[in-house]
């Protein structure tokens, strides 16, 4: 079965987003990228908590919320999108249990992204737009118990290089 949804999972500042539209440069047809800032940026002001130091607590309401973002991405992928999903799993395995089902039925590569802490952390600083102590809390932790088709490092690899293993993994149509 051809490929219709690339699942990327990393912690903050790791890279996926840089490698989501490095994937949209290569893939043969258009891929649209949605990630899960997307649905934090469009929530009200509740649903998602983040401290001082880093830490990010999502409620019911972001629980009730990400589920039906996620049904709808896999409406999408069924109405014939091909979708590249940034996601940062919070609960680890949960995490992708829950993508799991929303896609069922669907061809996923799944992808983990990982970088490690120091670089990540200084990726955020240089960002700006993140609370410190996000990154590296996150470079490990998202990756708990979550199964991946392929695995990429982004501290020492740039986007393009990534997107490039990744688009030899997937199964897509001849150009």
């Amino acid at each position: 079965m051809l490929t219709q949804v690339i699942v990327l999972n990393g912690g903050s500042s790791s890279g996926k987003s840089t490698i989501a539209r490095a994937l949209q440069d290569r893939l043969p047809e258009p891929w649209l990228s949605l990630s899960v800032d997307m649905l934090v940026e469009a929530m009200p002001g509740e649903g998602i908590a983040i401290s001082e130091d880093g830490d990010v607590t999502p409620d019911d309401t972001f629980g009730r919320l990400e589920r039906a973002w996620m049904t709808g991405v896999a409406a999408m992928v069924r109405a014939g999108a091909k979708v590249i999903i940034d996601d940062v799993f919070l609960s680890g395995r949960e995490s992708q249990d829950r993508w799991r089902q929303a896609l069922a039925g669907l061809a996923v590569l799944w992808v983990g992204v990982h970088c490690d802490a120091v670089t990540a952390e200084a990726r955020e600083l240089a960002r700006g737009d993140r609370i410190a102590g996000m990154a590296a809390k996150q470079a490990e932790t998202v990756h708990d118990g979550v199964h991946y088709d392929l695995e990429v490092d982004t501290t020492d690899t740039d986007a393009t290089t990534c997107a490039e293993l990744i688009t030899a993994r997937l199964v897509t149509q001849p150009k």
